[in-house]
């Protein structure tokens, strides 16, 4: 059932206009005395999912029990970062996702399911996990809070994947990670019926139709001056609603062009990105844009390390970004990576397939650490003395010599292709 909808193209829904939404469809669903809010991390700071959960625990107050932001293999949120997203929610309802330890399974969809929809690229089973909260906590309410926006393992964000992946366990985050990237990320960016959403579909429908979930979902674009606004608000139980964000979000979010891009440049704020796992969103955001033996350009001043998670982290640093067959190649060979196969996945998005060049300007790592995962590496100074973002403009850019590229501030608010990677 749908609760709240509003929404186009054109719509800027602004603070009064998010908290008339969001309260109108708390009214309709009735009093709740134990309320769990699971909306993302810092990493999707634009979601405004932090302003609905302020929202959330002024409306709720002693009966919001808990907030477990969905980290999925992210890094626990500091406590800067706790306040600066969700202010005014005081900072001890927060509780730690930990993705190894903390998990239930829900119930396992059959391995003839998962070869069915990824059309027989693999036949393994898919244990539907979750935090031990969300199935044994006791809440009369479950509020899922996040954005829709094209994302590159489940087709677009959201959903029942801010629980299964996003609160979601080892095996199965890894495998649904897997499933995507062997399947075809390209095949699948942007769209809300997916190999790996109708699995967590098969999920929702057989093994938690008991618990009291609401989903709450923004979509996000920019406005004429280039800012981030809300242009939808959808609230509700089901699958209906997702359907309508999705359907917002491809008009928003995807931005189709003429032709290939020779060059481009996407900037990585150093608040979100510290890390490639994250980063790589300039990458594989913009794969069905770039033009064979074209150059991307990735600005990174808080770029630190691979992986948040150590194990990851060393992972990629061993294996690096060097495409599909070499990945496929690894995991059959090596048993670390078919016992981390998200790792595996990231590999194979993180990669230009041979198509492109990648040049990460890194804030916090050296040249022997970005050229040993296939990446070339520039000067980040140096870099920003040609690129630099506080006089650059979202889309086509000309330099004082003539040089032509497009420029992408943030790469997570959008999904770039060309026309004749839509044919």
């Amino acid at each position: 059932m749908v609760y709240y909808q509003f929404g186009s193209e054109n719509t800027v829904i602004g603070p009064n206009d998010l908290e008339y939404g969001v309260y109108a469809a708390l009214v309709k669903l009735g009093p709740r005395k134990k309320v769990l809010v699971v909306p993302p991390d810092f990493t999707r700071f634009h979601s405004r999912a932090g302003d609905i959960t302020t929202l959330l625990y002024n409306y709720y107050k002693d009966y919001l029990k808990d907030i477990l932001p969905a980290l999925g293999t992210h890094s626990p949120m500091t406590a800067g970062e706790i306040s600066e997203m969700y202010k005014g929610v005081p900072p001890e309802l927060f509780r730690i996702h930990d993705w190894r330890n903390d998990v239930v399974t829900t119930g396992i969809v059959p391995g003839d399911f998962v070869s069915k929809v990824t059309d027989g690229a693999l036949n393994y089973s898919w244990p539907a996990q979750l935090n031990k909260l969300i199935i044994n906590g006791g809440h009369d309410l479950i509020l899922s809070v996040g954005q829709v926006v094209p994302h590159e393992v489940v087709g677009m964000a959201n959903y029942n994947k801010n629980l299964f992946v996003g609160t979601g366990g080892s095996e199965g985050i890894n495998k649904s990670h897997y499933a995507g990237a062997v399947y075809g990320m390209e095949k699948m960016m942007g769209k809300a019926d997916t190999p790996v959403r109708r699995l967590l579909n098969y999920a929702s429908v057989n093994f938690i139709p008991h618990l009291p979930v609401v989903y709450i979902h923004t979509v996000i674009g920019r406005d004429e001056s280039g800012k981030l606004v809300i242009r939808g608000l959808y609230i509700g139980d089901d699958e209906e609603v997702f359907r309508l964000a999705a359907e917002l979000s491809v008009k928003v979010n995807f931005t189709v062009l003429d032709k290939p891009l020779k060059k481009a440049v996407v900037y990585l704020d150093p608040s979100e990105y510290k890390s490639t796992w994250l980063g790589n969103k300039s990458i594989y955001r913009t794969r069905m844009a770039m033009a064979d033996n074209g150059e991307l350009i990735v600005l990174a001043p808080g770029l630190k390390e691979f992986g948040e998670d150590r194990e990851i982290d060393r992972l990629i640093r061993k294996y690096g970004y060097r495409g599909t067959p070499a990945t496929l190649k690894y995991v059959d060979e090596n048993e670390e990576l078919r016992s981390n196969l998200s790792a595996a996945a990231h590999l194979i998005h993180g990669s230009s397939e041979g198509r492109f060049s990648i040049t990460y300007c890194p804030g916090n790592l050296t040249r022997e650490e970005i050229e040993s995962v296939n990446f070339r590496y520039a000067n980040l100074a140096e870099t920003f003395k040609r690129y630099n973002p506080e006089t650059l403009k979202d889309g086509f850019n000309r330099l004082p010599d003539g040089e032509v590229f497009f420029y992408i501030s943030n790469p997570a608010v959008g999904l770039w292709a060309s026309k004749d990677k839509l044919g």
